[in-house]
Order: C-alpha cells, then structure tokens, then sequence
C-alpha cells in the first residue's frame, strides 16, 4: 500500500480555514478532522479538541487490522504556562451538566490541514503562539502529537508545557464509566509511562522526549458530554481516567512531541522514541509521512483544469484504503499485490462489499494507484462464495455476511474499469473462471431468493426481514426499503455484468453464447417492465414482494444507473425524460435525493435516534456518490462534452465544513441541505474523484 519510495518532500498542499470563523464554540465543535493509518485505525476530534463523540481519540488503534478499533487515548489536556506565571488553558471540553470548561477554543486563531496532517494555531498572550501538529505512522497504531512554540517577544522567554492524557481503553462504538476500586495500571518510566486498563489488558505507552517529565496521580474525570451521540440517541456521557501529567520546558522555535502508542514494544526504526535523540526520530517521521503523502500526489497526472477540490480528493482517497492481512486466496503464487479493503466510512463504518466496488475506480484508478486496484480485487475474489461478494465483515469478528444482491455485480463494473485502464488482460485470464461461476449462480439461484426470473430474463432478490440493495436500512425487525422484486438497479447491473462477459469471453476464446442468451432476455423484457408511461421515469421494482404485475413507482435515483451502465435498455427519448425528471426532483446541492419530496413517506432531514435516522436514510436523504451516475447519464442520454455547471462549487466549500478536507456520506433531503452521516466516506470520495478524472 506504500507509494514507492523516493517521493519528493516538496511543500505539501495547504488547506486553511478563514481565521474569522475559528474560537467560535459551536462551529468549532462542529467541525471535525480525520488522521488514519493505513490499518483502519485513526485519530479524531473536533477543532477545539473537546471530544463529542465516542469515536474521538488520539490513538484509536485497529488491533486485529482493519477492525477491532479501540480508543486508547481520547485527547491530551493541555495547559501553558508563561515565563511570568501565567497559565493558559487551551484544551476545551463539555460537560454532562453543560458546562464548558475550560474554553481554549477562544485562544484557537489558526487551522489548517498540511497535506492530511492537521495543524493548529493557539494565541497564548502578549504575541507568543504555539503551533500543534498530529500525524499517525503509516502502518503503526502509533501517534505523534507534536508542539512548536513559534513566536514570542524577545522577552517572554521559555514557556512550560503541561499535558494530561485522557485514557480509555474500550470498543470505539462505547463509552467507559468508572466504577468504585476502578484504577487504570499506570507504570512511570523516566520519560512516560505505561497504561493498561486492566491487569489482562494490552498495555499502550506515552512517551516524550528529554526535558520532559511524568509525575503519576491517577484520578477519574467523570461525567465528559458527547453531544452528537445525544443527538443520535445513543450514550451520551464518558468518564476518564487521567494517568498524570507531562511537564516540559520549550523555548522559542523548539518542538515537543508525545508518542502514544498501542504497544509496549517500540518497532525497531523507532527505538530511540522516548530518549536523547526523540524529537530526531519523530523528525524523520514527520519527513516520512510528508514524502509519503507527496508521492500519492505525483502518481496523479495534472490536467491543466485541475483543481483544488481534486487534490485535496486524492489525499482523502488515501484514508480509506487500509492493509487486509488475513485475506483467503488474496495473495496466490507470484502475486505481489498488497492485501487491502476499504473503510466504507469514518468513524463507524468498518470494510463493506458493496461500498468497496463501487469506490474502487475513484480511489485507485483515480488516484494511480493499480497495484491496490488488483490487491482489492484479487482480496474480495478470494471472499465469494455461492456466487457472491459479502456485504460486510463484521467488526466484531465471525464470518463475512453475505446480504447483498449488487456487491457481487458491482464487482464486474469494478473490474471492467480496472481493465479499461491497465489492459491487465492476465488478471482477467486469472480470473475469469471465477466470473463465470458467479454468473452460473446467478442463473441457477443462490441465497436469498437471488436469481433469474426465467418467465422475463430479469434479475429477482428477496427474502423476509432482509435487506439485500444498497438501500439496507434495518431497525430491529423492520426493513425500511424492502425493495424485494425486482429492482430496477440490479437489473442494469445484470445486464452490464452480461455484456462485459460477452466481450471477455470472447478475448479469451471462449463461448460468449451463454452470456449473449441471458442479456438478450434482459434486453427484451426490461423497457417493457419497467417504463412508467404516466409518470415519465422508471419504475423502482417490479413484481413487487414476488407478485407478477405489482409496481413500486417511487421516484428513486436508482433509474440512473440504467442510464449510466446499461443505456441501451432505453430509447433515447424515454431516456431523456427520466433524465429531466431525476434531475428536477432529485438532485440537490451536496448529492441527490432516495426519494421525490413529493412522496408521502419523503423525510428532508437525517436527525435524531437511529429509529428516525434510518427512516430518513433512503427516503429522502441526499447522497453524494449518486453524482457519478448522474454526471455518467449526462454523458450517455444528452452527449455532454463538460461536467454541469456548477455542480461541484459546493463541494469545495464542503471541504471546509463537517470533516475538514473529505465529504461526508450523506446531506439532508431539504434546504439547507445540511450534511450528515460519516464525516468522510469512501464512495462519496471515489466518485468525485472519477468524474474529476474522466472529465
């Protein structure tokens, strides 16, 4: 997953935030960023440090990578004092009883992200400043929490830095609370300390460098408020436990750096962290992650129309791509191929199947980085079974759930763009046999009702209770958006699926005739099946609930991929209606809409318990990587030679809003079209990212 080595370690790409729109309470709070490591472990937390969810930490660390993601560190609670004295907080958190205390985020006056490495600005009085950067090792639950004391007075002289780590040791879905007896192993050693929650637990050390100094207490702070759990109806209310306190003189222009790490042994190229040559050490990491950030920059060809919105892009592409050790068959003889998944989205979300195909073009092909392309592939080919792609690998451990009708056919799509633009024609020697098994399933029948409808050709999917498109809201019992049937997007999945076979197998010499069959009966009952003469579009399933005749006409998004991938089910003039009424109904500034406001059950708002949120999720809410279909039907019905005016400008104003320099998963249905969900999603990046490349 590494770029190759001998990047330059050229000026990074600056992202700053206005001045004017810092030290303000509750933007800062709602303002978020993301370090990662390749692992799927990461850091996270608001401007102002004050920790609102319970994904916030400075160490989250993947102990079986990519999941299994514990939160170690929360944050460092920080306190300056001045040559005269003076004390100056800069850390801010939100209490239970809502307080806010203490209120650094008043003494924030700069952020910004250098390259992915976030960088703040802090006024502590009478012109002295202290700058603060946050970088993750790259393949290492490891972070570097780095201070500058910048400029100052000629007068001012040494000021005293003092840091309070807030330690966990937990699943980052939960929250700790204390319980009476309850203190966490804290073992000092001369310059930090090693914490375990437990005598069983794994320990994790904090390590600073000469100068600084670690003095034990060890005491609970209780009753920390998370307010976007609260708003989600979750647990809302943390304790922590604070080992002791870093002390460490700093004079003008020198650096202090703490190490947080989710061991007790130090990798060999970072043995001296934590001795006489500390800040040396953890300035060749600071060089290493700033060469390795540069060298994803120069895999990218630079158009002359690049723009701001697709660098920033191809560095947010890089987080979601994370080491897969343990993959079946992804590493066969000869293969040099890394082993890789993606994080379907920060902070949550965990490698699903389904989101991993359809981002794969943006975040490898976009981004030039081919060797992951084939790892991915290679890794989820290694994963199918009964003819399908799982939906997702649980966080939690056990075995890949495989409740998805469209992951295994977004992989054909996957694989076809990698193909388009490597020419690989070996891989798809390698695995064509595969290809054909899953499309032999197909036809045959596999799990959940999955199969071949042979009265019309068309595609079915369904079972009770199950929720198997990409619209897989499920609260308890109740599946949101059923859409058993036949729904219109698997059918066009089917259909390219078919026609890419059709071509492979004839490159390879072999029999296209089987193929050639099933997309024939695709293509002859399809338009018929589908049109919605009275309404202009297509309808969103048919033969609803596995009734011959019954209709679903929802206004849905999901008619574009038919124009995107498999066009030739409609004529031109049906496919410019559907075209017009999409983008009339449903399209939005921050992506398009599941759902025509018109609709009875449309919601134009993502808020609330997990109840309301996944009411919402499908039926109404706006998504972003739905722009890839939509730029790709503009291509296919109307011959677009440029992307629609003004269809990116909000998104570069969104790299400055929710989490800093990704986009999110999802924006409300309705004015203000305010977004929500995971503050940097994978699919949302990637499709960006294709339509800025291909246009």
């Amino acid at each position: 997953m590494t770029p190759e080595a001998g990047g330059d370690s050229r000026e990074l790409p600056t992202l700053a935030l206005d001045p004017a729109t810092l030290a303000d309470r509750d933007g800062d709070l709602a303002r978020e960023w993301l370090v990662t490591n390749g692992l799927g472990g990461y850091a996270l937390g608001t401007l102002c440090g004050a920790t609102t969810r319970s994904y916030d930490g400075l160490l989250v660390a993947a102990t079986r990578p990519p999941v299994e993601r514990r939160v170690l560190v929360a944050k460092l609670e920080e306190v300056v004092t001045l040559a005269d004295g003076t004390t100056v907080e800069l850390g801010t958190n939100e209490w239970a009883d809502g307080t806010i205390a203490p209120r650094g985020y008043q003494r924030l006056v700069g952020f910004a992200l250098e390259g992915s490495i976030p960088r703040w600005t802090f006024r502590l009085g009478d012109g002295a400043t202290l700058e603060k950067r946050l970088w993750m090792e790259h393949g290492q639950n490891l972070t570097y929490v780095q201070y500058r004391f910048v400029a100052a007075p000629a007068h001012t002289g040494a000021i005293t830095l003092d840091l309070r780590p807030f330690c966990l040791d937990r699943d980052h879905h939960g929250v700790t609370r204390s319980v009476p007896g309850w203190r966490f192993q804290v073992d000092a050693t001369p310059m930090g300390c090693t914490v375990r929650a437990s005598e069983s637990a794994q320990p994790y050390r904090l390590l600073a460098g000469p100068g600084a100094r670690f003095s034990p207490n060890g005491e609970w702070y209780l009753n920390l408020f998370h307010r976007d759990e609260h708003a989600r109806g979750l647990p809302n209310t943390e304790d922590v436990f604070v080992p002791g306190r870093f002390t460490q003189p700093l004079a003008v222009g020198a650096t202090a750096t703490l190490v947080l790490l989710a061991s007790q042994d130090l990798p060999p190229a970072l043995a001296d962290l934590g001795g006489p040559d500390h800040e040396s050490v953890v300035a060749a990491a600071w060089e290493r992650e700033r060469r390795r950030q540069s060298a994803l920059l120069a895999r990218v060809a630079r158009p002359a129309h690049e723009s701001d919105l697709r660098t920033r892009l191809v560095l947010a592409a890089d987080q979601f791509l994370v080491a897969q050790p343990h993959a079946p068959g992804a590493d066969p003889a000869g293969n040099s191929d890394p082993a890789v998944t993606v994080i379907a989205g920060y902070p949550w979300f965990a490698d699903w199947g389904r989101d991993t195909m359809i981002a794969l073009p943006g975040l490898t092909l976009a981004t030039g980085r081919y060797g992951e392309a084939r790892g991915l592939l290679r890794t989820f080919a290694g994963f199918v079974d009964q003819g399908m792609l799982p939906n997702r690998f649980p966080e939690e451990g056990g075995a890949a759930e495989y409740n998805t009708a469209d992951a295994t056919l977004w992989y054909f799509v996957a694989l076809g763009r990698y193909l388009e633009a490597t020419q690989d024609w070996a891989l798809l020697t390698e695995l064509f046999p595969l290809l054909t098994d899953i499309v032999g399933w197909h036809e045959r029948g596999t799990r959940y009702g999955i199969g071949v409808d042979p009265t019309d050709g068309l595609l079915r999917a369904g079972a009770p209770g199950v929720q198997l498109t990409w619209m897989d809201a499920k609260v308890d019992d109740w599946v949101v958006t059923p859409r058993r049937g036949k729904p219109v997007e698997l059918n066009a999945l089917w259909y390219a699926a078919l026609s890419r076979m059709c071509d492979w197998a004839a490159r390879l010499g072999q029999a296209a005739a089987p193929y050639e069959a099933l997309r024939s009966a695709v293509a002859q009952s399809f338009f018929a099946r589908f049109w919605y003469p009275a309404g202009g579009y297509l309808y969103d399933v048919v033969d609803v609930e596995g009734q011959r005749g019954a209709l679903d006409w929802s206004l849905r998004p999901n008619q574009l991929l038919v124009l995107a991938l498999a066009p030739a089910l409609v004529p031109p003039e049906p496919a410019r209606s559907i075209l017009d009424m999409v983008e009339r109904t449903l399209l939005t500034p921050l992506g398009l809409r599941t759902l025509a406001p018109a609709d009875p059950k449309f919601k134009g708002s993502y808020r609330g318990d997990q109840r309301a949120r996944d009411a919402a999720y499908h039926q109404g809410t706006a998504w972003p990587w739905l722009l890839g279909a939509y730029v790709d039907a503009c291509r296919a019905v109307r011959g677009a030679a440029d992307l629609p005016p003004g269809l990116l400008a909000p998104f570069r104003a969104h790299l400055y809003e929710a989490g800093i320099g990704s986009i999110s998963e999802v924006a409300d249905g309705a004015p203000p079209f305010h977004p929500g969900g995971c503050i940097a999603q994978a699919w949302s990046v990637a499709e960006l990212l294709r339509i800025l490349t291909a246009w």
